[in-house]
């Protein structure tokens, strides 16, 4: 009798890598999301987070689970140069990426992300298609759910719309000339 390969029946799961890499920050405010072009939506956004803790940790989802989700035009930067961004921001206090099997996105498999954070809150914005998952999950994880206000007509898609021709597409597609040497 053959025993199973351990790889096949572990659950598929999501990973969370600190970047740069750093102790997590003890019961922090977490806020997950793409990030892809900073905006004032954004800024605005984790400032209101971090005030509802001692800290704030943003997972940022990194480019396949982007790509799957929105596109083959996204993400714009990649996610190292994303997670960067954000921690040279002053409200925010450490980033981490998230990979994994772009389906995994249920509430169970952030809990999982999350639990060995210990995050005192898990922030969203209002009208987040998923914030009920995600009151379930911090209820799960002993945290507290809060829901931040939206700032309206800023979103990534809205400004990659207003800088082109519409296709919300990659930097990586515009052609840059060549210096003759």
């Amino acid at each position: 009798m053959s025993t199973a390969d351990p790889r096949r029946t572990r659950p598929a799961s999501l990973e969370l890598t600190w970047h740069p890499a750093r102790p997590a920050p003890s019961a922090p405010v977490v806020v997950t999301g793409v990030f892809d072009v900073l905006h004032v939506g954004h800024v605005r956004f984790l400032a209101a987070a971090r005030e509802q803790g001692a800290a704030l940790a943003v997972g940022v989802e990194d480019d396949p689970r982007v790509r799957a989700w929105k596109g083959p035009g996204r993400p714009v930067h990649p996610a190292t140069e994303r997670a960067e961004v954000l921690a040279a921001l002053r409200c925010v206090d450490a980033t981490f990426l998230i990979s994994g099997d772009p389906t995994l996105t249920s509430w169970e498999h952030y809990v999982e992300l999350l639990r060995p954070l210990a995050p005192a809150v898990l922030a969203f914005t209002e009208g987040d298609p998923h914030a009920a998952p995600k009151r379930r999950a911090a209820a799960v994880l002993g945290a507290t759910a809060v829901e931040l206000p939206l700032t309206e007509g800023r979103s990534t898609t809205a400004a990659l719309n207003r800088l082109g021709d519409g296709r919300a597409g990659s930097l990586d597609d515009v052609a840059v000339p060549q210096t003759s040497r």
